[in-house]
């Protein structure tokens, strides 16, 4: 049991891998997530790369058809005033569904990382307060603290700070959740069972944990600008 407690320490470390460049350590988390980054960029590019108004080819469909299918499920939510903020809602989604599911390369999730998870969360929660700026103006934002009465305000305000941290700590506990019980099914049943587990922790609920951080990001904007 202690080899166990010690193999998973080693990968719940934050600076477990870093890297050290001209003097600079960085963590996995880091140099993990742009690597992501920096695929999901390249791929964007070629997915755009030569396309047509009237798609013909199989590339373009199947990319637009997904995008189209992923977009159609945030309009539902957020509808025509809150679309501006669809883009930011996607881009968040398809990195966040990439870096949970990359345990099945042997890597390390960044997400499992508190201060990966951490700033997503404020990220998206500072777009919810500018989206309420927007639409209401300053007047308006700073009175909806005192709704639905003035002696709720202080809850209100607190909000600010538990909607991001509810956030936060939901992904990272999902995800280190996963992380830890993949790593245990490997130590003990080192066959084929970690194979069917892992269809579920670094495919299925990669995906799933991913959409629950938007659809609640979303939840929050199409709130902030009712």
């Amino acid at each position: 049991m202690g080899n166990i407690s010690e193999k998973i320490g080693h990968h719940l470390d934050y600076f477990t891998n870093a890297i050290n460049i001209g003097g600079i350590t960085i963590p996995h988390s880091v140099y993990v997530s742009w690597g992501i980054i920096v695929v999901l960029v390249l791929l964007s590019i070629w997915f755009t790369r030569h396309m047509e108004l009237v798609p013909t080819k199989k590339r373009q469909v199947v990319i637009e058809g997904f995008i189209g299918m992923l977009y159609n499920m945030l309009y539902g939510i957020l509808g025509e005033h809150g679309k501006r903020y669809i883009p930011y809602l996607l881009t968040v989604l398809i990195y966040l569904g990439v870096a949970n599911m990359v345990g099945l390369f042997g890597v390390a999730p960044p997400t499992k990382n508190l201060n990966v998870t951490l700033g997503l969360a404020i990220m998206s929660i500072i777009l919810v307060q500018y989206a309420s700026i927007r639409h209401r103006g300053v007047g308006g934002w700073l009175k909806s603290f005192t709704q639905p009465v003035a002696i709720v305000t202080p809850l209100n305000v607190l909000e600010l700070v538990i909607k991001p941290l509810s956030l936060c700590m939901r992904l990272f506990g999902n995800i280190l959740g996963a992380f830890i019980i993949m790593e245990l099914i490997k130590m003990v049943i080192p066959a084929v069972f970690p194979l069917a587990a892992s269809m579920y922790f670094d495919i299925f609920d990669a995906f799933l944990q991913a959409y629950v951080f938007v659809f609640l990001t979303s939840l929050y904007i199409q709130e902030a600008i009712e």
